[in-house]
């Protein structure tokens, strides 16, 4: 495994050594030895698949309590995968950072505590994969604007095109409305 550092403050894109041949091929996803090895020391408690069409966005969610880290990968399609440093304390508080991921690139990006994430699909549709370091809280789940001004995500939407969204990020806060995090 390569561990890359992003211009995000601990946000690291992975990229796993991939043994391919005429069969298919294997990767290893996780590897806690290897993780603690590169300085990260990551203890994950769920494991989350969902499966998104074309044109879906999904995001960009965090958690007020239960904070979660994430290491986020993309098991068929494409996604442009985003996220934003909600951290006062952090040299990139309120800067964002994208990337494609997908079962081509098979690229993994670990979001620490702390950050907004969201994805949008640019294949027919995409399975995404993803541990989390706590578990899922509905209560103290929010949502960042996927098209809020201040923070500026370069989504690669066609022109004149909108995302799919859910109800819930259709009513995601502006950065002014935001709780940050120390």
């Amino acid at each position: 495994m390569k561990f890359e550092t992003t211009p995000l403050s601990g946000l690291i894109l992975i990229q796993p050594e991939v043994h391919g041949d005429a069969r298919g091929f294997f990767l290893e996803s996780w590897n806690r030895r290897r993780f603690r090895e590169a300085g990260l020391d990551c203890r994950f408690v769920q494991d989350n698949h969902s499966r998104s069409s074309r044109g879906t966005l999904r995001g960009m969610h965090f958690q007020t309590r239960q904070t979660q880290a994430k290491l986020v990968r993309v098991g068929a399609g494409a996604v442009f995968d985003a996220v934003v440093d909600l951290r006062q304390s952090s040299p990139s508080f309120g800067q964002w950072y994208g990337v494609e991921l997908s079962a081509e690139n098979q690229s993994m990006l670990l979001v620490p505590e702390g950050f907004a994430h969201g994805f949008y699909v640019l294949s027919e549709s995409a399975d995404f994969l993803y541990k989390t370091s706590d578990y899922y809280l509905a209560e103290a789940e929010l949502s960042l604007r996927w098209d809020d001004a201040t923070v500026g995500i370069q989504w690669p939407l066609a022109v004149g095109s909108r995302p799919i969204l859910s109800a819930r990020d259709q009513r995601g806060l502006a950065w002014e409305e935001l709780p940050y995090f120390d």
